[in-house]
Parts: structure tokens; C-alpha cells; sequence
């Protein structure tokens, strides 16, 4: 009598195995609900995010609520707020990008979509940053000058050296990355005292929250949406994931200490700014529409320990935005090459350094902000910025890829709210820019 046997799948794990939940997930899972981290661990998770709203939080960015805090005063608070809780969400669906996948953000595009996206969606970043790093190393010089006299000029050429001289450090992410969380934690504290410091009517900087369209605003509108809801800064953040190693075990903690509140703090800050600007029209009845402009009228009020302050504030939003644009080009460009996607590779130290190098000399050849460039990233924006999106969301939703951490329905309502977003914001500059 011959002994016959069935061979049968088993698993370890109950409820795994063919058609079910992978037994890697599973335990994944049940790691991620048993383990609870201290404090001080939960700490250590902070960095990629806030590395994308240092990139976000740039001098375009404050600008721009200098802008609507002097025109409108509280009316478009609203903006911030919207925008803010879109990039939360985007900047989520590119955390678990950088947690499943099993190499870079473009690495996998490529895999997944054809080499040639890959490769167009590095080149176009690379530009965007090639643009942005102008208008960052002059707002760093601007800063400093700000607050310790002197030319512009010459402390722009100080920052890029600095910035230079962080790249050229070992495992230079975490080194950055250390500097960014710190400088992202200063700036909120001058925001917040110069915030309170200004004294504002904090019933109406209330009534702000409720959405109103002023006459005239549409366009601030966009431009807020614009430098809030900043696509290249969450494709960014995939990176940093990656680099630091993080799994499926660490995601609810890393969405707790680090996603929302490293994208809820520039969002805040750029609030903040609104309220002083506003607070300062309310009370001088002096428009300010730059940022110098509202630290001369911001003294008289607020005294010079105000004014310096939020001049202090200032720099650090223009110089952190500086090393993060840097470090962001030349890492995904380096990617989108097929040369590495660390940023502490040759190529990407290269490409870093080849866009500081751009900004500061641009800045030395006209003296002062080049108006046209600052154009040309806008326009560079309106094709890249849909593009990232749309990436992002459709490599999140990619069933082999992503498996039990794919996009849920709701995620995705949300996506497709700021794709649409995005694309408005798109046709608008477009319009904007033929009409000009």
C-alpha cells in the first residue's frame, strides 16, 4: 500500500497565504501594534518631512503672505489651511512610496511606468530647483543683512559656502537633515513671538478660517496654493524615507512625530506671517508688500527686538529652503540619470553644488532679485507640478507594489482634490504668463 500525501501550502501566520495578507505584512503588522516606542524614540523618527517643509517654506512662500496679510489682512488665512491638509495627504502617499518600495521613488517609476518618465521627472525637479535656488540665495543674504548690516551681496556668498561646506560632509543627509528639524524649530518659535508680538485682533485672524474670495484675490489665491501645496517637497520626502531606513512598522508613529507635523509647521508659520502683515495694516495702515517692507513698518510697532525677530525668522525660511533645494536637485536629478539616488553620491554632490553655484552668481550678476527667473520656475511649474502629482498618486495606488499600504478610497479623494488643485493653479500661471 503506497502512502499518499496532498503537499498543501502552510503559513505560519494564520490568515496569510495565497490570495491573503504575505505572512512578511502580517507580522509587519502585528510588530507595528506590540511595539511601542518611547518618547524619545518616537523623536527619533522626526526628519523627512520637516526636510520637505523647510523646502516649502522658502521666500516665494513668505512673500506671498506678505502679500495677502497686507492686502486683505486675515481674509486668506483659509488658503493656508486647505492647502496644508492636500500636501498632508500627498506628502503620506510618498512617505509609503518610500517605505515599500524597494529602491528610489524614480528608480521604481522607471521600473514600473518606462526609464523615460523616470528620467523626465528628475530632469524637471532639477530645473525647478535650478530656478528656485536665485530667489534662496538672495533671500539668505537679505537676511543676515537684515540683521547684521552689511551688503547682501557678500552674505549671500557666506550662505552658499556654508551650504557648500554641509555638502561636502559624509552621510550628508542626516547631517542636514539634523540641521533642517533645528532651524524648522527656531523659525516657529520667532513667528510665534512675532505673531503675539504684533498684537492682532485674534477674533478676526479667527473669522480668516472661514473661506471668502476678496476682489481682486484670485490670483494671491493661486500663488498661495502654489508655494503651500509644494509637489516637488512631498515626491522629495520618499527620499528621506528611503535613506533613513524606515519599514511598515515604523509608519503610524512616523505619521504622528513627522508627516503632520513637518508639514503642519510651515503651513502654520506661513499662517503666522498672514497674522503680522495683517496685524501691521490694521494698526499703521501701511501696506507692505516684501518682506523688508514689513520689517521697517513691523519696528515702529513691535520695537527692534520684534523687528529682529522675525528678520531672524526670515533667514532661517530663505537659508533652510537653500539646503534643502540644493540637496533635492541634485538628488533626484542624479536618480533620474541612473546615478545614484543618495544624496551623498559624487553625481549628487556635483549636481548640488552646480545649483548653488548658479544661484549665487545670478545673484552677483544683477544685484539684486532677478524678478524674470522667479517667472521662469512658475512656468517650469505649471508642466512639473501636475506631473509629480500624478505620479505619486498612481504609483500609490500600484497593487504590486505597495500591497496592504496602497492608496485607500478615501486617499485617494483627497489626491485627485489636489491634483485638480494643482492643475487649476497650472492653467491659471499659464493664462498669466501668455497674457504677460
Amino acid at each position: 500500500m503506497i502512502d499518499r500525501t496532498t503537499d498543501r501550502h502552510t503559513s505560519t501566520t494564520p490568515g496569510t497565504g495565497y490570495g491573503r495578507v504575505s505572512t512578511e505584512t502580517m507580522r509587519s503588522i502585528v510588530n507595528a501594534r506590540s511595539t511601542r516606542r518611547s518618547f524619545w524614540k518616537q523623536l527619533a523618527l522626526i526628519g523627512p518631512a520637516f526636510v520637505a517643509g523647510a523646502w516649502q517654506f522658502g521666500p516665494g512662500n513668505l512673500t506671498t503672505a506678505v502679500q495677502a496679510g497686507s492686502a486683505y489682512q486675515y481674509a486668506l488665512i483659509w488658503v493656508i489651511v486647505v492647502s496644508t491638509i492636500l500636501m498632508i495627504f500627498l506628502t503620506d502617499m510618498s512617505v509609503r512610496l518610500g517605505i515599500k518600495s524597494p529602491v528610489s521613488l524614480i528608480a521604481s517609476i522607471k521600473d514600473h511606468l518606462g526609464r523615460w518618465v523616470g528620467v523626465l521627472a528628475g530632469i524637471g525637479i532639477f530645473l525647478i530647483t535650478l530656478c528656485f535656488s536665485v530667489g534662496n540665495a538672495v533671500g539668505s543674504g537679505l537676511g543676515l543683512s537684515m540683521l547684521f548690516g552689511g551688503s547682501p551681496v557678500m552674505w549671500t556668498v557666506v550662505c552658499t559656502l556654508a551650504v557648500a561646506g554641509l555638502l561636502l560632509l559624509r552621510n550628508v543627509y542626516r547631517v542636514i537633515e539634523k540641521v533642517l528639524v533645528t532651524i524648522v524649530a527656531l523659525m516657529a518659535i520667532a513667528f510665534v513671538v512675532s505673531a503675539f508680538v504684533s498684537n492682532p485682533d485674534w477674533a478676526a485672524a479667527a473669522s480668516g478660517l472661514l473661506p471668502t474670495v476678496p476682489d481682486g484675490s484670485w490670483l494671491l489665491i493661486v500663488a498661495l496654493v502654489g508655494t503651500n501645496f509644494s509637489i516637488n517637497a512631498a515626491f522629495y520626502t520618499s527620499y528621506g524615507t528611503k535613506e533613513r531606513g524606515r519599514t511598515e512598522a515604523d509608519y503610524r508613529d512616523v505619521t504622528v512625530v513627522d508627516t503632520i507635523p513637518g508639514i503642519v509647521a510651515p503651513g502654520l508659520m506661513t499662517a503666522l506671517v498672514i497674522v503680522v502683515a495683517g496685524a501691521v495694516l490694521g494698526q499703521t495702515g501701511e501696506a507692505a508688500p516684501t518682506i523688508v517692507a514689513l520689517a521697517g513698518v513691523f519696528e515702529p510697532l513691535a520695537g527692534p527686538i520684534g523687528s529682529t525677530v522675525f528678520a531672524l525668522g526670515f533667514f532661517g525660511a530663505a537659508f533652510s529652503s537653500m539646503i534643502a533645494n540644493a540637496t533635492a536637485g541634485g538628488t533626484m536629478l542624479s536618480d533620474g540619470l541612473g546615478r545614484g539616488s543618495s544624496s551623498s553620491s559624487i553625481t549628487a554632490k556635483v549636481v548640488s553644488g552646480s545649483i548653488l553655484a548658479f544661484g549665487v552668481v545670478i545673484a552677483l550678476i544683477f544685484q539684486a532679485s532677478p524678478v524674470q527667473l522667479i517667472v521662469v520656475a512658475q512656468a517650469l511649474t505649471v508642466f512639473v507640478a501636475p506631473v509629480l502629482a500624478v505620479l505619486i498618486i498612481v504609483m500609490a495606488n500600484r497593487r504590486s507594489l505597495m500591497g496592504a499600504m496602497r492608496n485607500r478610497w478615501w486617499q485617494n479623494v483627497l489626491g485627485v482634490v489636489g491634483l485638480v488643485a494643482v492643475l487649476g493653479l497650472s492653467v491659471r500661471l499659464f493664462l498669466t504668463l501668455i497674457a504677460g
